[in-house]
């Protein structure tokens, strides 16, 4: 499936080729403290299957528990996570749906790294909802 996509600000698009039977849920800690949230969507993308159309990403590497480097690459203008990769040998990405156009359409059909995963994610449901922004 061709996607695309772009940074909160504007500043990076990218197009890519994913395969939507392959969107993920990851829980692991790493992906829950960058991106501020319990858990992040992936979808697992080939190095030759993924354009960056304009900007340029900046990088942070982490070291892992495992002692391996893993690159996120994100905007540096406005901080939005494009994706993150292995630091020494990038041949695939795992790219943050939340920056594709096609988000409502990628529904995720495999949980990752569900030991870290916080007991209330496996079934997100609240007594109250709003369609919008909630008054003060």
């Amino acid at each position: 499936m061709q996607i695309d996509g772009r940074c909160l600000c504007g500043l990076i698009t990218y197009e890519a080729t994913i395969n939507p039977d392959r969107v993920a849920i990851c829980h692991c800690t790493d992906c829950q403290i960058h991106s501020g949230s319990a858990f992040r969507i992936i979808a697992v993308v080939r190095k030759e299957d993924f354009r960056l159309l304009t900007g340029h990403l900046k990088t942070y590497v982490k070291t892992a528990q495992s002692g391996a480097k893993r690159a996120q690459l994100f905007c540096p203008e406005c901080g939005t996570s494009l994706y993150g990769t292995d630091a020494t040998n990038p041949q695939t990405f795992s790219l943050r749906i939340g920056t594709a156009r096609q988000i409502k359409e990628l529904t995720p059909s495999v949980q990752i790294w569900r030991r870290s995963a916080l007991g209330w994610a496996s079934g997100i449901e609240t007594k109250i909802k709003f369609d919008a922004q909630p008054p003060v």
